[in-house]
């Protein structure tokens, strides 16, 4: 079975399932203790409905583009051929001064995966 874990991740999937099954008698310094975690790890793991580690990318990334934004963007890039850094300048001048290059470059990753 492969089990992928945060790289940093002290529990396993087994542990964590025990550490849920455990009876709300025992504290949560005592399984603590008895796995040899913090007291937050039990207290994270406790209360979850699972076992996995949960992604840690942002759940609301920031558009600063509005979706009319966008579709101009896009237009320009297929008519005119820009690259990145060309569609970056344009953007920022015409656009959204604000506009970052990655968040530029996650734009076009997230449209050319819907195209």
């Amino acid at each position: 079975m492969d089990i992928k874990l945060h790289k940093q991740a002290t529990t396993t999937p087994k542990i964590r399932a025990e550490i849920q099954a455990a009876p709300s008698s025992i504290s949560d310094s005592e399984l603590a203790r008895q796995y040899g975690v913090a007291v937050a790890t039990i207290r994270r793991w406790r209360y979850r409905d699972d076992v996995q580690d949960r992604p840690h990318t942002r759940h609301n990334l920031l558009a600063t583009l509005t979706s009319e934004q966008e579709e101009v963007l896009i237009a320009a890039r297929e008519f005119l051929r820009l690259g990145l850094d060309d569609l970056l300048v344009v953007a920022r001048e015409f656009l959204n001064p604000g506009l970052s290059r990655s968040g530029l470059h996650r734009m076009l990753k997230r449209r050319e995966g819907n195209a």
